[in-house]
């Protein structure tokens, strides 16, 4: 019995190392086999630990979303934050709160966040367009305008056309706010160069250009609403209000009185055509008048100066009768006066056919008694009014 057992597992052993090789391949393959397995299982644990993440950073930022419509900015600006620290590399989270701290004038960090998007895609769009409104708040005009820019030439993942012609408009909006109308003016001819044949469009540059003080190509704008849609009442509005500022009182009461007639509710454009009317009345430079009615709005006209201008130095305080000894020959109402007196000795001579200068040599003293009492006195109201406004440019009045 003893042989037996001391025999049969040596036996045993030596059976079994017929089937287990000896060599070292086998041995690595194993380990790697393990490792393999160990590593599998490992990523399997870092990808649902990163999805799971991920998942959570979706729900916070969605959360973080509905808080921002909902008018709670600092909630919004945590949960965004949250959701980046779920989600490092998400450029929407990182946009979105970049934003929220822009809009809650956290100027610095907002700027940090968006300058990091910049630095990885300085052709997008949508960061630049982010930029520009920070620098915007900031009231840095250069910066603003290199951002809206960048922006406008950028790349944009959806409509391209229409956010750049949005960022060009916004960057429109600063600039006019700043007033810096010549820098607006030049954005908004490279607007109008390139809209589409929209009204609405057409009525917005308009608009703009108007604010910009840039009548001609403002009533250019407003034709071309005109042309597409003819009775459009704010075009008609608009082509006479800038009419009327460029001195075109004809052209400006023919679409006046279009606007009055499409919206008798516009009191500004019914203001403007009276006075335009008024204006038209009252010129004696305008076309189609007879000689007679030239020398009666010559008188007429001559007459209201006069008394506008004693008026102006009633309320001065002066007496610019000829025998008060106490006025200042050197006051310029007190010399208008003594040209006005010396000229109306010559209205007679009017209708003279000789006397060809006189018409204008009369209308000149009326034109300086309507200026120098306007800056003197305050801007007049009605006969006077017209005639100061035929002053700044008489040619242009009967266009």
């Amino acid at each position: 019995m003893m042989i037996y057992s001391n025999i049969g597992p040596r036996y045993m052993f030596q059976a079994l190392a017929k089937f287990i090789p000896r060599s070292a391949v086998f041995v690595l393959l194993v380990l790697t086999l393990a490792a393999a397995v160990a590593f599998a299982a490992v990523s399997h644990l870092v990808a649902r630990f990163n999805a799971n993440a991920e998942a959570r950073g979706r729900k916070l930022y969605t959360q973080g979303l509905a808080d921002l419509s909902a008018g709670k900015p600092d909630r919004a600006i945590d949960e965004f934050r949250a959701a980046l620290t779920c989600d490092r590399n998400n450029s929407q989270y990182q946009l979105s709160l970049g934003r929220a701290l822009r809009d809650t004038e956290r100027l610095d960090e907002a700027e940090s966040y968006l300058q990091s998007l910049w630095q990885r895609t300085p052709d997008d769009g949508t960061i630049n367009l982010a930029l520009a409104r920070v620098a915007a708040k900031r009231d840095s005009l250069d910066d603003a305008i290199r951002y809206y820019h960048n922006a406008m030439y950028g790349t944009w993942k959806s409509d391209p056309d229409g956010n750049r012609r949005k960022a060009r408009i916004e960057l429109i909006e600063f600039l006019l706010q700043r007033n810096a109308r010549a820098q607006a003016q030049s954005e908004l001819v490279a607007l109008a160069a390139f809209l589409p044949a929209d009204p609405v469009l057409h009525l917005q540059a308009a608009q703009f250009l108007t604010q910009a003080q840039d009548y001609p190509d403002a009533f250019s704008e407003y034709e071309k609403v005109l042309r597409l849609d003819r009775g459009n009442a704010a075009a008609l509005g608009g082509a006479g209000n800038v009419a009327y500022h460029a001195g075109r009182y004809r052209t400006a009461q023919h679409y006046l009185q279009d606007a009055v007639n499409a919206n008798p509710q516009d009191a500004n454009s019914r203001s403007q055509l009276e006075s335009a009317s008024m204006i038209l009345e009252t010129d004696p430079f305008v076309h189609r008048i007879s000689d007679a009615e030239r020398n009666r709005r010559i008188k007429a006209a001559f007459v209201a100066a006069g008394e506008r201008l004693a008026s102006c130095a009633q309320q001065k305080g002066m007496n610019l009768a000829p025998t008060n000894t106490d006025a200042s020959p050197d006051s310029p109402l007190a010399t208008l006066q003594s040209r006005w007196l010396a000229t109306k000795r010559d209205l007679p001579k009017l209708t003279s056919a000789r006397e060809t200068d006189l018409p204008d040599a009369i209308m000149d003293i009326v034109f300086q008694i309507e200026q120098q009492t306007a800056n003197d006195c305050g801007e007049p109201q009605g006969v006077d009014e017209a005639l100061l406004l035929i002053s700044h440019n008489r040619e242009a009045a009967d266009q």
